[in-house]
């Protein structure tokens, strides 16, 4: 039905077989049941998880009760069907995790783009970067790293010219939208 419908389908005959084939960089959503060889749709959710690979998920099954429909959509399940769903439920599911793993992959996009210049930062920078976030003043952070002051006004210079940004506010901002705040 999906690949009629124009969707691309990767199937698998166990979880364990699309767990080994499974990469970071894969795109799309998940369609699973609950009762399957091997480990149940829950766990497979649970590894998913555990791998940091945020595919959503959708269960399609003939074997749901409410304590569990309950327990995958708290563990972040996209959606939860019965097998007997009419086929316009089911792609609209479909869509929607779609459209949301579209969203999340462009947010961690954004997001690492954002983070990527904090790696050219050397110990010592990262170090006055935490404290000048924190409202210090060179000579409080001078104190604070057992340095001269001239030395935290360069380490503030090198890292705000690396990060390309002109004052606190900007290199406060940026910090924050990169969560790399400690």
């Amino acid at each position: 039905m999906l690949r009629a419908s124009g969707y691309t389908v990767v199937m698998h005959n166990a979880p364990a077989e699309f767990l080994a084939e499974l990469r970071p960089e894969s795109c799309g959503c998940v369609v699973t049941d609950l009762q399957m060889p091997g480990i149940d749709g829950l766990a497979l959710q649970e590894q998913l998880h555990q791998r940091g690979n945020p595919l959503p998920i959708i269960f399609l099954s003939g074997h749901g009760d409410i304590p569990t429909t309950v327990k995958a959509m708290r563990g972040g399940a996209d959606d939860f069907l019965t097998k007997h769903a009419p086929k316009e439920d089911i792609l609209a599911a479909v869509d929607r995790a779609l459209a949301h793993d579209a969203k999340d992959r462009a947010e961690r996009a954004r997001l690492a783009a954002l983070r990527q210049p904090f790696e050219l930062l050397s110990t010592r920078e990262r170090e006055v970067l935490d404290h000048v976030v924190q409202g210090q003043l060179n000579k409080q952070i001078a104190s604070d790293l057992g340095v001269h002051e001239r030395t935290v006004k360069l380490h503030r210079a090198n890292l705000c010219h690396k990060l390309g940004v002109h004052s606190v506010a900007e290199l406060t901002r940026l910090a924050q939208d990169a969560g790399v705040l400690r």
